[in-house]
């Protein structure tokens, strides 16, 4: 598996089914790009000014919303994962 490095997440996207408006198929271009996605790795954190190194405030597991153009496109195995700095994600699903 992916193991992200200081305050990244790697993000198993949630896609959205297809949706169709007036018997029209959407193409998958045309779509926003989905805003959740379920943690599977986190990074050890960030590291500050200092020297310290402070921990991240998710943990592998949870749903969270992220920002709509945040991080980076990756496959790994044939399967899509997301990779974004921890400030990119702005709330955790309960």
């Amino acid at each position: 598996m992916l193991k992200p490095l200081g305050d990244r997440v790697i993000l198993e996207v949630q896609k959205e089914e297809e949706q169709t408006v007036g018997g029209i198929v959407i193409a998958n271009n045309a779509k926003e790009k989905p805003q959740t996605g379920k943690i599977v790795a986190v990074g050890s954190g960030r590291v500050l000014d200092n020297g310290e190194k402070v921990g991240l405030s998710v943990k592998v597991g949870e749903t969270v919303l992220f920002d709509k153009y945040a991080g980076t496109e990756v496959k790994y195995d044939e399967k899509p994962y997301l990779v974004v700095h921890e400030k990119d994600i702005v709330a955790i699903v309960d």
